[in-house]
């Protein structure tokens, strides 16, 4: 069997040798480009099963070099970002990127990530019908796990990075009640919950950008003594 291809980009030489190393003890086969130029060129010329993007470089940036290959491909993209408020720029671009990823970040949760998405576009198919399903539609509201946008009564709204996630994963689960640390979890990717009301702030903030009257939410709902659920109604129509 053919060894799966990995093109990365980015323009620091140490990150570049650091994930072709790792990505090399996986199987992968692994090319790599310091600009967004050079990753572009590349491509162009070779047959990849995955890119890692580094956001910000000489060239073509990250954003640009996402938003061509999306033009002709739709294999997994994943962005490498030095710090959330970039996320939240990339989000807001809706550039269809499949995942981000901070820096500095862990090596083993950056190669767990290439498999999983290796194993969602190429053991279960690249076709979200039987895959995961990318849109999730609710009365007056549609979210897009893929692209992450959302919409709301025809309007699409602005999220950050983890006010999209903490919505896109309570929305997966309707009706499902979660505690503060059972999100925290799932969002913030940590078992550590420094500050009790991380999640708390959030959850106002995405009632205020959502919700018809954040102060009676219909969508996003209190459980007192227990946590939150989300109780939209699905929309199959």
């Amino acid at each position: 069997m053919e060894a799966m291809k990995v093109l990365v980009a980015d323009d620091d030489r140490e990150i570049r040798e650091l994930l072709k190393t790792y990505l090399e003890r996986e199987r992968f086969q692994v090319d790599t480009a310091a600009d967004g130029n050079e990753a572009l060129r590349m491509f162009g010329q070779g047959k990849y099963n995955l890119v890692l993007l580094d956001l910000m470089m000489p060239g073509a940036d990250g954003i640009e070099v996402c938003r061509r290959l999306r033009i002709t491909t739709n294999i997994p993209i994943l962005m490498l970002t030095a710090k959330d408020q970039d996320i939240d720029k990339v989000l807001g671009l809706g550039i269809g990127a499949d995942d981000y990823i901070t820096k500095p970040f862990s090596i083993h949760e950056l190669i767990a990530r290439v498999k999983a998405h290796m194993r969602r576009f190429y053991v279960l198919g690249s076709d979200a019908s039987t895959a995961e399903e990318e849109l999730l539609c609710f009365k007056g509201l549609l979210i897009d796990r893929k692209r992450h946008h959302v919409v709301r009564d025809g309007k699409a709204i602005t999220l950050t990075a983890k006010e999209f996630e903490l919505l896109r994963f309570m929305a997966s689960h309707p009706m499902q009640v979660f505690t503060k640390i059972q999100l925290f979890r799932q969002v913030w990717n940590s078992d550590y919950l420094e500050d009790d009301n991380t999640v708390m702030v959030h959850i106002r903030k995405l009632r205020k950008k959502i919700e018809h009257d954040p102060s009676e939410p219909a969508l996003i709902q209190t459980v007192w003594g227990i946590g939150y659920r989300f109780a939209g109604e699905r929309d199959d129509s």
